[in-house]
């Protein structure tokens, strides 16, 4: 342990009372995107947070809400960290639900219950008050921090992509570091280190003029439903296998370190599939699930839509119907590249069938667990938490992370403070203050461990 960090540790210890009125500040601020509701003043209240912090600040210019970025710049050649966060939360209907208004912060229990607390004001407010910590007891940092806060993740991170690729200058660092959502296993910290990309379609057909009474015309008028059915089997087997041709070509097959970690995972899988009312999973059987939802692209059906699904009966053939579809994509898939091969399925096997891509997609993000940054972030979570971190290759669902591998090429780490029952867009929504101590601290020791260049000499 650093002298440094001797004195860091302490003077956070010590100011937790300040860092508590500091979060309920921004707690008592609605921010909710979606409505733009209070979005602004919150921009301005985590700007005078962080310049409090000792960070200088600018805002990036942005078509949506406002994006802020902090900079310490002060330790030349040390390495450059760059927290991400966002500061806009989710509506806090139904407000009956709640126990206690959603922007009122209010402690019960050890937990704090306040709309956005978990999601995501406490887990980046444990970056800025690393900082605060750090400066106050020691006048300058051991690296470089950069801290970018958006306004619009709720809503999609519409404009992230965007605002990443025109500041790529400023935005320059040795790795991303994002704290948000919860832990899988509240017994160990976690490190994820990709996502899956995400591409989203549906599919359209249509039969005659009108709808039409099914005993004068089934059988002889095309009935829109079955087009799409029959498309659907031509597009994936009984072995959940994806049909459609070149699906898989660009596949990266994971690394040993990737399969290694997933082996090493807390996860008791009978367990899992019982929790949902299943007794098995589906082929392909011979791979585990962690490695399905993992390293594996998938094509599911989300919904059909067409024909009569009231109460009782009706005697019909509809007129027209549609299906929506969801594809996860991993690494190296793109949205456009998987897009341009379904559209070329849908047009030689699904005639008179037409497809739209709902929205542009999202890129898979992907870095290596064997990254020397790794073990800096392994060694802060040990540290912050007391417990050895699970290092999880890839999560199932779709975040926009590729902005940092791909589009800053840097690698990426997805740290959650936050527990599995917080309830993130969920009435009554918590964070545990003990959470709030140990990101703290977890943060104050990655700025130590980052100090130390050793992990450059590579």
């Amino acid at each position: 342990m650093s002298i440094a960090l001797e004195s860091a540790l302490p003077h956070a210890r010590d100011h937790r009372d300040d860092d508590l009125q500091d979060l309920f500040t921004l707690l008592r601020q609605p921010s909710i995107s979606a409505q733009n509701i209070g979005v602004q003043e919150c921009a301005a209240l985590e700007e005078a947070l962080l310049q409090d912090a000792g960070f200088t600040t600018r805002r990036l210019t942005a078509p949506g809400h406002p994006v802020i970025l902090g900079e310490w710049l002060e330790a030349p050649g040390k390495p450059t960290v760059l927290f991400y966060g966002h500061y806009d939360v989710q509506p806090p209907d139904p407000l009956d639900l709640w126990l206690s208004d959603p922007f009122t912060p209010t402690v019960r229990d050890g937990r704090i219950y306040a709309r956005g607390v978990a999601d995501n004001k406490a887990q980046h407010f444990s970056h800025i008050a690393a900082v605060r910590h750090w400066l106050r007891a020691n006048g300058s940092l051991p690296c470089n921090v950069k801290i970018m806060l958006e306004g619009e993740e709720e809503v999609g991170s519409p404009h992230l992509d965007t605002v990443v690729a025109a500041n790529k200058e400023l935005l320059a660092a040795d790795l991303v570091y994002t704290s948000d959502g919860p832990v899988t296993d509240d017994r160990y910290p976690e490190i994820v280190f990709g996502v899956r990309g995400d591409l989203y379609v549906e599919l359209f057909a249509t039969g005659a003029n009108r709808d039409l009474h099914s005993g004068h015309w089934g059988g002889v008028a095309p009935n829109p439903i079955l087009a799409l059915a029959r498309l659907l089997t031509t597009m994936i087997d009984k072995q959940n296998h994806v049909t459609i041709e070149g699906f898989y070509d660009n596949v990266r097959q994971p690394t040993p370190g990737a399969l290694a970690a997933i082996e090493k995972l807390p996860f008791d899988t009978a367990a899992t599939i019982a929790g949902i009312g299943l007794t098995e999973m589906v082929p392909p059987t011979e791979r585990s699930y962690a490695e399905r939802v993992m390293f594996q692209p998938t094509l599911s059906p989300a919904g059909i839509i067409g024909g009569y699904t009231g109460p009782g009966s009706k005697t019909v053939l509809p007129a027209k119907a549609s299906m929506k579809i969801d594809m996860r994509l991993v690494p190296d898939q793109t949205p456009d590249e998987i897009f341009a091969k379904v559209r070329a399925h849908v047009e030689r096997y699904g005639e008179g069938i037409t497809i739209e891509r709902s929205d542009g997609g999202m890129l898979p993000s992907f870095t290596p667990v064997e990254h020397p940054l790794g073990d800096v972030v392994r060694a802060a979570l040990r540290a912050g938490f007391g417990a050895e971190p699970v290092s999880v290759p890839s999560a199932g669902g779709s975040l926009p992370d590729s902005v940092w591998t791909q589009t800053l090429g840097l690698p990426s780490f997805l740290v959650p403070y936050g527990a599995p029952e917080q309830a993130n867009h969920s009435p009554n929504e918590s964070y545990r203050v003990e959470r709030l101590w140990q990101g703290i601290e977890t943060s104050i020791h990655l700025l130590d461990l980052l100090g130390d260049a050793s992990y450059l000499e590579m």
